[in-house]
């Protein structure tokens, strides 16, 4: 088993998600302060807790962008500096090659990444996928930007395992 770590930067606040790369079954997921983030990365990466990483990189529209694009960017460089090591390097993907990974065209939203998710990992499953409490399902405590972290992370788990995505 290979543990795949996705993450979705943000300029103050990041999303996670630590995956099994065979089943892709979440291991972790959260979103938290990005200095927290940093720590749990560089224990992990002590630890070898982690065996790859995925980083959701920031793209150029063609629009201007504001002063929380840089600070992410500096995020992205900051989390990819810690991974490193060896000839192995953090796996930088453009949120268009997500879309095109998991639903098959560049024009999806966040909504179509996330039923394309479900629909393959927990199909018919109640509450989106999540479960109940007392029943917990795949996508148990998943919340906003950890469903992106999630995708990330699938796409390069799916690569490892030799498996296509939709496209």
């Amino acid at each position: 088993m290979m543990r795949v770590l996705g993450i979705d930067p943000g300029s103050t606040h990041s999303a996670y998600a630590l995956i099994d790369s065979e089943t892709c079954r979440p291991l972790s997921v959260g979103k938290i302060d990005n200095h927290q983030l940093r720590r749990m990365l560089r224990e992990w990466v002590a630890e070898d807790g982690i065996d790859r990483l995925a980083i959701e990189m920031v793209e150029s529209y063609g629009m201007a962008v504001g002063r929380e694009v840089f600070h992410t960017c500096v995020w992205i460089g900051r989390y990819s500096e810690i991974y490193a090591h060896g000839d192995e390097a953090a796996r930088l993907l453009g949120r268009p090659s997500v879309k095109l990974h998991h639903c098959g065209q560049r024009k999806a939203k966040d909504a179509n990444i996330t039923q394309a998710l479900i629909d393959r990992f927990a199909p018919g499953e109640p509450n989106r996928g999540k479960g109940t409490k007392a029943a917990p399902g795949w996508f148990h405590g998943f919340a906003a930007d950890m469903w992106q972290a999630y995708a990330v992370a699938v796409v390069l788990a799916d690569q490892i395992e030799g498996r296509e995505g939709v496209a």
